[in-house]
């Protein structure tokens, strides 16, 4: 048996967007307790000594983190299976075979919203990697497949 490479499109430029808004806020909430902290723990050796080790993994979370998550996300809808890969130290792929799917479902925050994007979330049977998420698509994409999975459940149970 050979494994057919299947080629994966990229997230939705919108993702890109939503996930550099999470990561400022994350950030920021970051840089506050800092900031915070200078103001609160008695005893500093210096002024900037809890800032001075947060600024780095504040720029990093807000610059640069966003961009090589964003990329690092790929999907492809064969018909027959959903492929999802993520990841940037360990990648995974992730096969849904659209007769597993037992539930989908089509979510939107409000930062996906105003960036024009969707996550479809699919249920299947099984065990550990029963649900599987797919962020960053567009809503019209997102309930394509939907539809198709639906359709190619409902026609496979009338068989």
């Amino acid at each position: 048996m050979t494994l057919a490479i299947v080629p994966l499109m990229p997230l939705e430029r919108g993702q890109l967007h939503v996930i550099r808004l999470r990561a400022i806020r994350t950030a920021a909430i970051l840089l506050a307790a800092a900031i915070a902290g200078e103001f609160f723990v008695p005893g500093l050796p210096m002024q900037g000594a809890i800032v001075a080790p947060v600024l780095p993994l504040v720029l990093w979370t807000a610059g640069f983190a966003p961009g090589r998550r964003w990329r690092r996300w790929g999907y492809a809808f064969t018909g027959g299976e959903l492929h999802v890969e993520h990841g940037l130290w360990t990648r995974v792929h992730t096969i849904v075979p659209t007769l597993r799917v037992q539930h989908i479902d089509v979510a939107q925050d409000v930062l996906e919203r105003l960036f024009g994007v969707a996550t479809l979330v699919l249920h299947t049977a099984g065990t550990e990697a029963n649900v599987v998420i797919l962020p960053g698509i567009a809503r019209a994409t997102a309930e394509e497949i939907r539809d198709a999975i639906r359709e190619r459940i409902g026609s496979a149970q009338h068989d």
